[in-house]
């Protein structure tokens, strides 16, 4: 071999094997938790599919870039039951089983609060939703768990605050919850909310599960509420209640603080939901919700739940934190999930991190939400509001 021709082949075989450097590609497991059965399967499956998007776009763009490599991320998802055992059990399998060091979700308190447990001790980011203040507010500090939507306390008082402006006739409200983690952690917050606006609470718990309302509905009704709050329930139970309220003869209004499922509950109460007013956590009208309409639908019928493009945007955010950090390594994406405030996924616009004031940790994702009312089986904007950055 000549001189030129051996330099030729050097500089060849170099080009490639830089080339196999930085486009290789890895696996990059995804854990997600959620409800794909019980009371909260709508949200479970608004996360997997709202996750599952992102990854698709992920994937449709050559794999994530991080740090001169290519990973191609793949979701593994548990049912949780929407339980704290079923939360526990999923965390367990995927921090243990899987090996997973990035977790979406799950929803809901209880099974937040199990699978926090297990991942937190691992070291495992969990990117979640419940509204329990103890979720980021522990002895742990919350090293690396995120909660990426609002919870009661970023919402309850700013929607209570609007009721109280624009419906002054209202004097007693009614709070009915489940009797878990779920209701003790969002009766106190919303009953705090309520009171500091001059307005007194009467409150009810069941067991979660229930199905049949109607005497409970009954005592509530002897107590002369004028509003009937859902609050938190889960799409199911909360579709049953207002549909049983309306049948048993409650005209007054209904409105749920949390607990964001609208189109469920038309589906359950039908005609009997008209006049419902709702905390909302996406505007399915604006422009930015057009390409993600188009690509949910591309792949499946039906609803698109308001948290699914909640869960789009948190998976998002973790993938441009990976890319910043240049890392998969889980304490460096940490410290990238802080740094990328002001990154916009199209969806809610710019990052803001809250949360310092309330639970001594910024890891508290502030979004947009909307007061929504149902009008001839249609779900009507009726008002946009932002939580303080505290």
């Amino acid at each position: 071999m000549t001189r030129t021709a051996w330099k030729a082949a050097t500089i060849a075989v170099a080009l490639l094997a830089g080339t196999a450097t930085t486009y290789a590609q890895e696996e990059l497991k995804i854990g997600a938790i959620g409800s794909l059965s019980g009371g909260g399967t709508a949200w479970g499956l608004a996360l997997q599919r709202g996750v599952t998007l992102a990854i698709d776009e992920a994937t449709k763009a050559g794999g994530l870039k991080i740090g001169g490599k290519t990973y191609m991320p793949k979701l593994v998802m548990y049912d949780d039951q929407y339980t704290a055992t079923g939360g526990k059990t999923a965390a367990d399998r995927l921090v243990n089983l899987d090996k997973v060091k990035y977790i979406i979700g799950p929803i809901g308190s209880p099974p937040v609060l199990a699978s926090v447990a297990v991942s937190s001790p691992a070291k495992v980011i969990q990117l979640s939703n419940g509204f329990a203040p103890a979720i980021l507010k522990n002895d742990a500090k919350s090293p690396y768990n995120f909660r990426v939507m609002n919870s009661n306390v970023e919402f309850g008082p700013a929607m209570i605050k609007w009721l109280h402006k624009n419906y002054p006739a209202i004097k007693k409200v009614a709070l009915i919850a489940p009797n878990d983690a779920v209701g003790q952690a969002v009766i106190p917050t919303l009953v705090e909310a309520y009171k500091a606006n001059g307005i007194e609470v009467w409150t009810e718990m069941y067991d979660r599960g229930m199905k049949e309302f109607t005497p409970l509905l009954t005592r509530m009704m002897a107590q002369n509420v004028d509003l009937f709050d859902l609050n938190s329930n889960a799409p199911g139970e909360a579709g049953l209640l207002l549909k049983q309220a309306r049948q048993a003869g409650y005209q007054k209004m209904i409105w749920q603080v949390g607990g964001p499922s609208v189109d469920e509950i038309i589906n359950v109460a039908g005609p009997l939901a008209d006049g419902f007013l709702s905390y909302e956590t996406f505007d399915f009208s604006s422009p930015q919700a057009q390409a993600f309409d188009k690509a949910y639908h591309a792949k499946w019928d039906g609803i698109i739940n308001a948290q699914a493009p909640g869960w789009y945007n948190a998976a998002k955010i973790l993938f441009k934190a990976m890319e910043t950090a240049g890392s998969t390594d889980v304490t460096a994406v940490r410290d990238a999930l802080m740094k990328v405030e002001g990154y916009d996924s199209g969806m809610y616009g710019p990052v803001i991190w809250g949360g310092q004031a309330d639970y001594g940790v910024a890891h508290q994702l502030l979004l947009p939400f909307w007061i929504v009312e149902v009008k001839n089986g249609k779900s009507t904007i009726r008002d946009k509001l932002t939580p303080e950055k505290r």
